[in-house]
C-alpha cells in the first residue's frame, strides 16, 4: 500500500472538508468528501474505503452513528473521529465502540497524516496476516493430505467429524506416515484455527527438560534456570497442543499429563502458581501404548483419557494406489521449488515404486521424488532416476525372467508384481472389487479381465490362507 489509501472525508462543514480533503491529495491518497452521515454511509456501501475521517457533529446523524455502522459491516475499514468538543469519555466510548483514533479539532494536519498512516499501517499487517492463514490453509488443511484409499477416506470422515470439538485425538501410525499434518489438518479445521498450534516432540527432549518445556518453570527451579520461563501449555492457551511421541512420556511428566487433561490446570516447574488453560490436545505415537499399558511402561488411567478418539494414518505400502497421486503432487511442489519442468513419471517407475516396500512411508517418498527431479536428465522420471536400493528389486525381476526358459516366461514374470499387487489391493478393501478396482484406479471390467487372467479367486485365497 506504500502509505497511500483510499480515504473517505466527512463533515458538514464544506470549507473544512474540503481543505482536508486536497491537503491528503496532496499526501497522494485517493479521497472524496461527504457533507452528511447518510451521504456518506451511502458511499460507503459503494465502495471499500481504508480510512473514513468523521467529524462527530453532522446535520442529519452523529459520526458515532456511522461509526457503528462500519464497525458492524465493514470492519476492515478504519475510522477516525473529529469533534470540536472533545472529552475524555466520548474519546473512551468511541474507541470502546471501535474507531481507531479520536482527535479534537482544529485538527493539526500532522496529526492526521500521523494518524492515517497508523490506520494503514495496521491495515497491512491485518491483510498480511490473512495472506500467512490463508497460506497455512493451503499448506496444512486437510486438502494437502493426499489419499483416494478406502483408508484414506476413512480417516478424512473422522478427521471431519472431531475437528470441531474439543475432544483430544490420539493419532497412531508408523514413523513417516504424516501424523504431524493430521494434526495439523484437524487444527486448521477446528473454531481454533486463529489461535495457536503449538507442537512439541516428546522424544527430542531428556524427561528433566521435557517437563519444563512443557509446563515452564520458575527462577530457580533448577541449576540454569536463571529467569521465569512459560511453557507450551500456556503458549497453546486458547489453541491446541500437538504432543508427537508421546509414548517416550515418563512416569512423571505422564501424571502431570493426566491432572492437565481432567483438570486443564497445572503449576510450573519448581512454582505454587496454578495456571488454568484452554487448550485441545493432539497426541501421537508410533508405539503399541495397549502394550506398554499391559507392561505397566504407561499408565492406564492416562491411555484411557488420551484414546477417547484414535485416528490410525495407514503406511504407504497399504495404500499403494495413492502413489501415482502423491508423485504428482510432489512433482509440481519440487518443480516449484527448484525451477525444473519435470512432465510426470513413466509407467515402469511407478510400478516400481509400488512394489517397493517403505519402510520410511510418505516422508521417504518425499526424498526419492525430490531426489529424482533433481537428478532426472529428461522431462520425466523414469526407472534410471531412482535410488539404487529401489532399482535393485526391478533389476531382480528381470534377471530372474531372464534366467527363465520359453518365450512366454518373460511375459508370466513381468506379470507376477502386477498380479501381486490386484491381490494386495483386494486384500485391502475386502476383497469388493469396485473398491479395489477405484483404489487401483481402473475401472470394474478391467480388474475382473485381470483376475481372470491371473487365475486370482476368493476361493483361492482363502485356501492358502487356512
Amino acid at each position: 500500500m506504500s502509505g497511500r489509501g483510499s480515504l473517505l472525508v466527512v463533515d458538514d462543514d464544506r470549507s473544512i472538508c474540503e481543505a482536508m480533503a486536497d491537503y491528503l491529495r496532496s499526501l497522494g491518497h485517493r479521497t472524496e468528501t461527504a457533507l452528511t452521515c447518510r451521504s456518506a454511509l451511502d458511499r460507503i456501501k459503494e465502495f471499500n474505503f481504508h480510512v473514513v475521517v468523521c467529524d462527530v457533529n453532522l446535520p442529519d446523524q452523529d459520526g458515532f452513528h456511522l461509526l457503528e455502522w462500519v464497525v458492524a459491516n465493514k470492519p476492515e475499514t478504519s475510522v477516525i473521529l473529529l469533534t470540536g468538543y472533545g472529552t475524555i469519555e466520548s474519546a473512551v466510548e468511541a474507541i470502546r465502540i471501535g474507531a481507531f483514533d479520536y482527535l479534537t479539532k482544529p485538527v493539526i494536519d500532522d496529526e492526521l497524516n500521523f494518524s492515517i498512516q497508523r490506520a494503514l499501517g495496521q491495515r497491512e499487517i491485518v491483510e498480511e496476516n490473512k495472506k500467512l492463514k490463508e497460506q497455512l490453509q493451503v499448506k496444512f488443511g486437510p486438502a494437502n493430505i493426499i489419499g483416494h484409499d478406502y483408508k484414506m477416506a476413512k480417516m478424512f470422515d473422522l478427521i471431519e467429524s472431531v475437528a470441531d470439538t474439543r475432544t483430544t485425538v490420539l493419532i497412531l501410525g508408523e514413523n513417516g506416515t504424516g501424523k504431524t499434518m493430521t494434526a495439523r489438518a484437524i487444527h486448521q479445521l477446528s473454531t481454533r484455527r486463529d489461535q495457536p498450534f503449538v507442537e512439541v516432540a516428546c522424544g527430542a527432549l531428556p524427561d528433566s527438560l521435557l517437563e519444563s518445556e512443557l509446563f515452564g518453570h520458575v527462577q530457580g527451579a533448577f541449576t540454569g534456570a536463571s529467569h521465569d520461563k512459560e511453557g507450551k501449555f500456556l503458549q497453546a492457551d486458547g489453541g491446541t497442543l500437538f504432543l508427537d511421541e508421546i509414548g517416550t512420556a515418563s512416569p512423571s511428566l505422564q501424571v502431570k499429563l493426566l491432572r492437565v487433561l481432567q483438570d486443564r490446570e497445572f503449576e510450573p516447574v519448581g512454582g505454587s502458581k496454578t495456571h488454568k488453560v484452554d487448550v485441545r490436545l493432539i497426541l501421537a505415537t508410533n508405539e503399541n501404548l495397549e502394550e506398554r499399558v499391559r507392561t505397566g511402561e504407561f499408565r492406564q488411567d492416562l491411555y484411557y483419557r488420551i484414546n477417547v478418539i484414535s485416528v490410525t494414518q495407514p503406511p504407504l505400502r497399504e495404500r499403494i494406489g495413492d502413489i501415482p497421486l502423491l508423485v504428482d503432487h510432489y512433482i509440481k511442489e519440487f518443480n516449484n521449488q527448484t525451477n525444473k519442468s519435470i512432465r510426470g513419471i513413466d509407467e515402469s517407475a511407478v510400478q516400481l515404486l509400488q512394489r517397493y516396500q517403505w519402510p520410511g512411508n510418505v516422508r521417504e517418498l518425499v526424498n526419492v521424488v525430490e531426489r529424482a527431479i533433481v537428478l532426472a536428465k529428461s522431462d520425466t522420471i523414469t526407472v534410471a532416476d531412482l535410488p539404487e536400493h529401489l532399482r535393485q528389486g526391478h533389476f531382480e525381476v528381470q534377471h530372474g525372467a531372464n534366467r527363465l526358459a520359453g518365450s512366454n516366461d518373460l511375459k508370466s514374470a513381468l506379470a507376477n508384481p502386477e498380479r501381486q499387487i490386484i491381490i494386495e489391493a483386494l486384500e485391502q478393501n475386502g476383497w469388493n472389487r469396485q473398491e479395489t478396482a477405484k483404489l487401483l484406479g481402473i475401472n470394474r471390467t478391467t480388474l475382473y479381465k485381470k483376475m481372470k487372467k491371473y487365475k486370482i479367486t476368493y476361493e483361492d485365497h482363502a485356501q492358502i490362507l487356512s
